[in-house]
């Protein structure tokens, strides 16, 4: 069976954006929603979060790194991604 791979951002209550990996982004963005996801949206101030950017990849290591370079990217730029992939 073919395991789909998907980097994905999250716009959280308090503006801030949040990157990251799964393999089932429903799953996952409930775990957030719901506290048990990442130490980051754990915060009441950062619930809800709404999952407004995805990409598929064909390997983990593909999507980790797209998730790694968008956490390296500064708040302007990470806008800035997510402009140019939701016109």
């Amino acid at each position: 069976m073919e395991t789909n791979h998907y980097f994905y951002v999250l716009h959280c209550k308090d503006d801030t954006y949040y990157g990251g990996y799964t393999t089932d982004p429903a799953r996952r963005l409930k775990e957030h929603n719901n506290g048990t996801g990442a130490k980051y949206t754990r915060l009441p101030s950062r619930l809800p979060a709404e999952m407004i950017h995805i990409e598929k990849f064909a390997s983990r290591s593909e999507a980790t790194k797209a998730e790694y370079a968008f956490k390296k990217l500064t708040r302007k730029q990470k806008i800035l991604y997510l402009s140019k992939k939701h016109p």
